[in-house]
This record gives structure tokens, sequence and C-alpha cells, in this order.
């Protein structure tokens, strides 16, 4: 990624009417780590990870450990301890030829983020990422929460109970949709992207067992997601139960349809599904809303 934007984010955004506003935003895109930026990053127990499996297939995975586990190694790169979960689809992905990722990580706790996109390699400590984009944004739809602590490994089953499968089981559909909050990691030819998703429970619905929509709010006009699906559409979404550490992973494809008045819903469908039950140590408190969320409405035909 040498330049913040590929084709495909320049033809939503041209789409959309704000192509002089991202050429504004896009000047926050760096290659470095900011002494501040560093500083969030090592008091952050998690990191959402995004990457292409063997297969092609892009998945979101959640990387937990002590604040510290992830930490800046200098201006251009970062470790994270420990890796990818043995039961995750991308612990094997981060090759020693290195792999394109895209990460966030985000503080429920303060509503605020940040994104490091570029190339992984395993190390000694875990892996290594090179950055290629670094930038923040800005706390819109992201619900505030308290971390109460980690969870006892005996009290943990991601290792003995993951759940595969290519559709969407009753108990995963209610799952989606209670949701306030996902992660959604995207592919191009210069690279893979994760960001987050957040609105009111109900803001994502489940059409069928294989097909989800969620309204595209308006954000900061960067277009780095729908840019992607765009150009690509294999995307990966991977929701979290905040309270007992289960994660829900989906791989699929995604395209964004837009109304005559301009707004725009992502339809995702749903190739794998990977759920792995207390997969996360942290347990969070329950939300205070974003008050930026718009109300819930009925989806689009």
């Amino acid at each position: 990624m040498t330049t913040a934007y590929h084709p495909g984010s320049l033809t939503v955004q041209e789409r959309a009417g704000v192509r002089h506003l991202a050429e504004h935003v896009g000047r926050s895109i760096g290659d470095g780590i900011r002494p501040v930026a560093a500083a969030f990053l090592e008091s952050q127990p998690m990191l959402i990870l995004g990457a292409a499996d063997a297969d092609g297939r892009v998945w979101a995975s959640l990387l937990t450990g002590e604040p510290g586990f992830a930490r800046a190694t200098g201006p251009h790169g970062i470790s994270v301890a420990g890796g990818v979960p043995a039961h995750d689809p991308l612990s094997t992905a981060v090759t020693a030829a290195g792999t394109p990722v895209g990460t966030i990580a985000l503080d429920p706790r303060t509503r605020r983020r940040m994104r490091l996109n570029g190339i992984a390699r395993p190390s000694a400590r875990g892996l290594t990422v090179d950055a290629e984009q670094v930038f923040s944004n800005c706390p819109k739809y992201l619900q505030k929460r308290e971390l109460y602590g980690f969870a006892d490994a005996a009290s943990r089953s991601a290792d003995r109970a993951v759940r595969h499968g290519t559709a969407l089981t009753l108990d995963q559909e209610r799952f989606v949709r209670a949701a306030d909050t996902f992660f959604v990691a995207s592919a191009a030819a210069d690279g893979v992207d994760a960001s987050h998703r957040g609105g009111n429970p109900g803001f994502v619905t489940v059409a069928s067992s294989t097909e989800l929509s969620w309204p595209d709010y308006a954000g900061n006009a960067m277009f780095l997601t729908l840019g992607n699906l765009e150009a690509d559409g294999r995307a990966g979404l991977l929701f979290l139960d905040w309270r007992t550490g289960t994660t829900l992973q989906l791989s699929g494809t995604a395209r964004t349809a837009y109304d005559p008045e301009g707004a725009r819903t992502v339809r995702f469908s749903v190739a794998q599904v990977v759920e792995a039950p207390g997969a996360s140590p942290l347990r969070w408190s329950e939300p205070e809303y974003s008050p930026a969320n718009p109300p819930v409405t009925e989806p689009r035909p």
C-alpha cells in the first residue's frame, strides 16, 4: 500500500460525492507510528488482525494478551506476542515470506482506535508487522465498555469446542442479531484492511443462514472497506460476545447496494463459519451505546 487509496476506494468516494473530503482526510494516513500511537497500542489487551488463509479466504481474528503483548518496535513496526491462536482459521496464515494484514487496536474504555496495515511475519515472540499505513479513527459508533478482567484458563473452552460450518445455526443467527459491534476484514490487490462497525442491536440483519446485511453509516469518507469490496469482494467478519469471550468468525463475500437516495447497504454471503466458545479471556461490561448510533430501521429490499 504505497498510496492512501486504490481505484476501488476512489470509485466509491466519487459515487458518494466526497472525493475532496477523502483527499483531505487521507493526509492523516502515514507509514510511521508516533509516540502517542505506540503508547496507546502498548496499553491494549486486544488486537484485531485481518488476513487471507492459504485458500484465499479472508478472516478477521482476535488476538489478546496482557497490555504490552502488542507493542511498537520502532516507528515502522509492531511485535505481537503469542501470534494467532491455534484454533483460529488464520493460525498458519502468517508465513516467513510475509503476509499482507490489516490490524485495528480498539479500546472500548476510551472509544479510541488505531489502524495499522502492512506485512506480517512470524517471530520468536509471535509475529511482527512492518507498517505501511498507520492512522486513527474517530469514536463514532463505538460502544463504551469497562474491562472487568481476564478469565482463568480453566473456564475457557475454545480449544475443545470449536464449531465449524458453512451456514449459521439458529443460535448463531441470534448472536448476530444481538450484536452492537463487529469487525470486518477486506482485501484488494494492494493489501488487507481491518475495520470496525457499530450500531444499536439489530443493525445487522440476518436474511437467512447464509445472508447478512448492515447499513453503511456515514464515516470518515475514506471508504477503505467499501473500496476493497468494490475491487475484490472477499471479506471476513468477527462477532464477539463481550461477556463470555465467545467469538464468531465468518468468511465470505460482500457487495454494496446503493439506493436512489444515496443510502448504502452492505450484503454479505456466508461461506465459512467458525465459533469458538470462550476464545477470548477478556470480560467486558454491558455497553454504553454511542450517541452517534442511528435508530435501527427495517432493512431496505
